[in-house]
């Protein structure tokens, strides 16, 4: 027993050192292989890490992104039930009115939509209140000054002391806001905040019918309570007065939720850069160990088994993934640290980066398994040889290879699989992510096969010999055309698709430069200020597009179910936001361009007290659990509405203009409480800032949203995002360039034998410098333009299946990208090919049989 035990021991040792001594004399092509999956780790644990991060500092400053330990809020003023509920809680120790409005700078004449603000209390009461100068957030509410956003202070020129317009009353700036707990860095490059004291809100004439007003009251917890015991003992019965409880805990998770998803979709950017290394593996394992057949029969001859001539390879190609995983960490816990630049302005915290054990023992556990498990079927090779074989270097190919390897293609893919789904926690998803894995893979590997078989069938045989010879070298033995194309193609579309995808998000926010197109909508008008904002816009010479009448409504009941009922109901399947959203419908007796009728009749207009029948869209009957015929109840301000579902209606809310979810016939909300919203055309941003000042002078209760500002800061969060997947993006064509060196290097030995047969034949340096040059030049197009046209292939479905509107790519692909990754690998490949050319055969082939 003991004599087994000493011998098997002595046999692992003896394998180790083997793997050791062979390793060491192909250290350089081994440097390369590792090179291979450094960046892809780089990638993944960079991207772990950082998500781990910023989810850790969510959670640890959830109080200070609230700004309390919980709040109370609501879209309407609390009714007497809810004051009694906060009344039992102690009363709130601070209290907030906000909303969008208009604001002017009387200094420079012009005007901005804002979040305004309207504080009461020591609000915040956890994080800080960030000003300039720091004594303007502890002393606004008693001087009665406004606190401006830092960006709108400089858009403007403004200064401390100058004024600000909100609504009727005007405010010294008392210091310029640079962050505030509650603002969301997204939203406010579209509506800046401006903090002012609560008691101005009322005296501002800003608070009017229609207005759009959230309600938030703030509250500090004794450290004894249990918030979330809390949560579940009034939760409900503030959701049944139209009411929330928020607390801060499960405001973090929800924040962190949201960027969750963006980490989640890059690393699975990164994973693909992982797998690209992989294949770089796979393919330089594979000539490696071609190369290594004599050293396979030597061993077998002096009395190796297969299974420890295997195992002597299979201990290289961990050790290699053990360094590669270990430097690759290194590296991601390095370039974390770049992702607080890239996101500048997208982060809802300050990220204090830390060391994410998680995210390192994934990233060295990763270049252990996959090394390993992209090099088995080329090392399953030489277990299959026999020493005549490998002697005479001669090819087979056995039945039993072919199975292994069908096997290990099936660990490939399971792999691949588990880990979109350990990232993407859906079965759909991962799979879905596994289907485009396998078909973009195949389709750049079966151009790549396509073109070598072209080639080789339709040779042109009156080209030149230079031009001839480039292009036998994309199917000669040992060639890099599969390898190449892959990792190139696969690392362009990734680039080129980013492009393609903003032009078509930006498409979908686009508007239509025809004056019969609203690119300004004017919110919040009063019914008895509409002639005159009307007669503003036409003195302008403007046309009014849409005069839209606006009421205001809630769900009271749906099929004789009161709304409080279906709440109670833990069966019920009806979304929760139809039964707590404040509805803004419409009346007319036409529909419009982005409205088509899927179900049932549209009744333009009713005459009679019968049952009104309304349509609505097909989210709000899918989210409702309603079908044509059935019965809702609105509470209309007060007054009860039954209705029954007339029609259902698609809607296309990508369309820059109004759309509803609740359609009314005329003849029924002529008489309600309502307010206006219209519509009109600009020609240019001069016109635009002349009719906003204008406007907000006069009415200074209305919004103004323009479309050309709208879409100017969808286009910066488009940019940022940009930076960010291009970043990430980028390992690819890094990795690509990696796997290009190493395959360049690896067939080294075959170029060797070429030069010094065509250098026999005659040629000259120059011409075999022309015939590399040419042969990546076609890879390096191959490779590039196919990518870029399968982005567009893709790109193209999305606009047609998804978005259903015309696609115009950019064409920064193709000036910009396509010559450039062509150029990149000309470079590599005739820098990595120098010694052949350079040196006389006699001398290289010396050097090679070293």
């Amino acid at each position: 027993m003991t004599k087994n035990t000493k011998t098997s021991k002595a046999g692992l040792g003896w394998l180790f050192k083997m793997a050791w001594r062979d390793g060491k004399s192909s250290w350089k092509k081994l440097i390369l292989f590792m090179a291979s999956i450094v960046l892809g780790i780089a990638a993944v644990v960079s991207i772990q890490s950082f998500s781990l991060n910023l989810k850790n500092n969510i959670s640890s400053q959830s109080k200070s992104l609230m700004g309390s330990d919980f709040k109370i809020d609501s879209d309407k003023a609390p009714n007497k039930a809810v004051w009694a509920i906060m009344d039992s809680l102690g009363g709130a120790d601070a209290r907030e009115i906000n909303f969008p409005s208009m604001v002017a700078f009387p200094k420079s004449d012009a005007s901005k939509l804002v979040r305004i603000r309207g504080i009461e209390g020591g609000f915040p009461f956890y994080g800080t209140m960030e000003t300039e100068p720091a004594s303007a957030s502890s002393n606004y509410q008693q001087k009665g000054t406004a606190l401006v956003d830092a960006t709108v202070m400089l858009q403007f020129s403004l200064k401390v002391g100058d004024s600000i317009k909100v609504g009727t009353t005007i405010l010294p700036i008392g210091g310029s806001l640079k962050s505030v707990p509650g603002s969301n860095a997204i939203f406010s490059t579209m509506a800046p905040p401006v903090i002012i004291p609560y008691n101005f809100i009322e005296n501002s004439g800003l608070v009017k019918i229609g207005s759009r007003l959230d309600y938030e009251f703030y509250f500090i917890a004794k450290p004894t309570t249990n918030l979330q015991a809390l949560n579940d003992a009034i939760g409900k019965k503030l959701k049944a007065e139209d009411a929330d409880l928020d607390i801060h805990t499960s405001t973090s998770n929800r924040l962190g939720k949201r960027y969750d998803n963006f980490g989640k979709f890059l690393n699975l950017v990164a994973f693909i850069a992982l797998l690209l290394g992989c294949i770089g593996i796979a393919s330089a394992v594979h000539i490696y160990i071609k190369e290594k057949l004599r050293s396979v029969a030597i061993l077998k001859c002096i009395g190796a088994s297969k299974k420890q001539t295997f195992i002597i390879y299979l201990i290289q190609i961990a050790m290699i993934g053990l360094i590669g995983g270990v430097l690759g960490t290194l590296t991601g816990v390095f370039l974390q640290q770049l992702f607080p630049l890239l996101l500048e302005g997208l982060l809802p915290v300050d990220v204090q980066i830390t060391l994410a054990p998680q995210a390192i023992f994934i990233g060295i556990l990763l270049g252990v398994f996959m090394s390993v498990l992209f090099a088995l079927y080329p090392l399953i090779g030489t277990i299959y040889i026999s020493p005549l074989q490998a002697l005479r270097i001669q090819e087979n190919t056995n039945s039993k290879s072919t199975k292994a390897g069908i096997i290990v293609l099936g660990l490939i893919f399971g792999f691949i699989f588990l880990f979109a789904f350990w990232i993407l926690n859906n079965f759909k998803y991962a799979m879905g992510f596994l289907g485009m894995i396998v078909i973009t893979f195949s389709v750049l590997g079966g151009i790549a096969h396509s073109i070598m078989l072209i080639t080789k069938r339709n040779f042109p045989h009156s080209w030149g010999f230079l031009a001839r010879t480039s292009l036998l070298n994309l199917y000669r033995p040992q060639n890099q055309t599969l390898i190449l194309i892959i990792t190139i193609g696969v690392g362009t579309f990734l680039i080129s698709n980013l492009y393609f995808s903003k032009d078509l998000l930006l498409s979908q926010a686009n508007f239509e430069t025809e004056t019969t197109s609203a690119n300004m909508i004017l919110l919040d008008i009063q019914e008895d200020q509409t002639e005159n904002v009307a007669a503003t816009i036409t003195n302008k010479s403007h046309t009014i597009i849409d005069n839209i009448p606006i009421i205001t409504m809630r769900v009271h009941s749906i099929n004789n179910k009161m709304v409080n009922d279906i709440r109670k109901d833990s069966t019920s399947r009806i979304r929760g936001w139809v039964l707590n959203h404040e509805f803004r419908a419409t009346y007319r007796d036409s529909l419009i361009e982005s409205e088509t009728i899927t179900e049932g009749k549209f009744i333009p207009v009713i005459t009679s007290n019968e049952l009104v029948p309304v349509s609505i869209s097909n989210n709000f009957a899918d989210d409702a659990k309603v079908n044509v015929g059935d019965k809702i109840t609105f509470n209309v301000q007060g007054v009860l509405i039954d209705t029954e579902v007339g029609s259902i209606r698609i809607v296309d809310w990508r369309r820059m203009q109004l759309n509803f979810n609740v359609l009314f016939p005329k003849g029924v909300l002529e008489n309600a409480p309502q307010f206006r919203v219209l519509s009109t055309n600009v020609p240019n941003e001069e016109a635009s800032a002349i009719l906003q000042q204008d406007l907000v002078t006069k009415f200074p209760n209305i919004s103004i949203l323009d479309f050309r500002q709208i879409l100017n800061v969808v286009e910066k969060l488009l940019d940022k995002i940009g930076w960010i997947i291009n970043f990430m993006a980028f390992f690819s064509i890094l990795t690509g360039i990696i796997v290009l060196i190493g395959a360049v290097r690896t067939s080294k030995h075959q170029r060797v034998k070429e030069s010094v047969l065509l250098r026999t034949l005659g040629a000259k340096s120059n011409q075999i410098l022309k015939i590399i040059a040419l042969e990546y030049t076609f890879l390096g197009v191959i490779g590039s333009l196919t990518g870029i046209l399968l982005s567009l292939i893709s790109s193209q479905f999305l606009a047609l299946w998804i978005f259903e509107t015309p696609f115009t790519p950019s064409i920064i692909p193709f000036l910009m990208l396509f010559p450039f990754i062509t150029f990149l690998v000309l470079s590599i490949g005739i820098s990595n090919s120098r010694k052949v050319i350079n040196n006389p055969p006699l001398e290289v082939l010396r050097k090679e049989s070293l």
